[in-house]
């Protein structure tokens, strides 16, 4: 279900940024105004990523098999990363675009300019709050670099917003702030992408970064009948899913059987009360043994 969610929602941003990059480019044009230009370049590049998302997560949901025993979770990782690239590339490109025409006289933007971007901006931050609300349903890390394509689409609207407005207000002399601005934007793009960057480093490098989970999974296993507690818990994530490894204590006098049913069942309670986990392997150690 969380993969039709986030396939859906990955189809929503392909067809809202395919619609944006027309209408920025034909106000820019129209406009003059080479910071909406710049914002339309920017949102043609969110469509490839778009793309690339929705390309990653369909592959990262197929079953597991025999070369992939772990299923294929972590394309979705490794898309997100091309995601980023896109993020960077679309900085780039305005910020050098932006340079260009601050040394470049030209005449200021139009004002009807303000109205479009006044819309898109609303748009894209709604956008924004979508898609994060369905990243977080769907623990995919692709559909979150996707939702700062839309915070990194809106921030560029605003800073265009500013800057024609200045252009537009202050007369002659001005021209060129909306190019500023544009390039204001390039920048916190950039940091937006390295803040993307870091917990899906984390996240390809099997780092333990997943405490309330495991607190989560240790607070489930004691309520299974037969686990005295837990040891070793371990965490790591491939794609929109987790796979857990467990130690749990139980009486040493059971038998073999007893032990065996009791990590079955607690299998099963924590993938039952957490349905992102896909797998849970469990590793029995004795409380206690009677000696003889």
């Amino acid at each position: 279900m969380s993969s039709k969610t986030a396939i859906r929602t990955s189809v929503f941003s392909i067809i809202g940024n395919l619609f944006f990059v027309l209408i920025k480019g034909a106000a820019g044009i129209l406009g003059n105004s080479y910071a909406l230009i710049a914002d339309a370049i920017e949102s043609t590049a969110d469509v490839f990523s778009s793309i690339l998302v929705l390309i990653g997560l369909k592959y990262s949901t197929k079953p597991a098999d025999e070369n992939h025993p772990y299923g294929h979770g972590r394309f979705e990782t490794l898309t997100t990363f091309a995601v980023i690239g896109f993020l960077v590339v679309s900085a780039t490109i305005i910020a050098y675009e932006s340079i260009q025409n601050i040394k470049t006289p030209h005449e200021g933007p139009k004002t009807f300019t303000l109205f479009v971007l006044g819309g898109i901006i609303i748009f894209k931050e709604l956008s924004y709050q979508y898609v994060i609300r369905k990243s977080r349903e769907t623990h995919s890390s692709s559909l979150k670099a996707d939702a700062w394509h839309h915070r990194s689409d809106a921030i560029t609207s605003v800073m265009a917003f500013i800057g024609i407005a200045i252009a537009i207000f202050m007369g002659d002399g001005f021209e060129a702030a909306d190019d500023w601005a544009a390039l204001i934007a390039s920048g916190i793009i950039i940091f937006n992408a390295y803040k993307i960057f870091r917990p899906v480093l984390r996240e390809i490098s099997d780092e333990q970064i997943y405490d309330d989970l495991i607190i989560q999974i240790r607070e489930i296993a004691v309520t299974v009948s037969g686990v005295v507690d837990t040891e070793k818990c371990h965490v790591r994530k491939m794609g929109m899913t987790y796979y857990v490894d467990l130690h749990m204590i139980v009486d040493g006098n059971i038998s073999v059987i007893e032990g065996h049913k009791i990590a079955h069942d607690l299998k099963d309670e924590i993938q039952k009360q957490i349905p992102q986990v896909a797998d849970v392997l469990v590793h029995t150690e004795p409380d206690r043994v009677t000696m003889i």
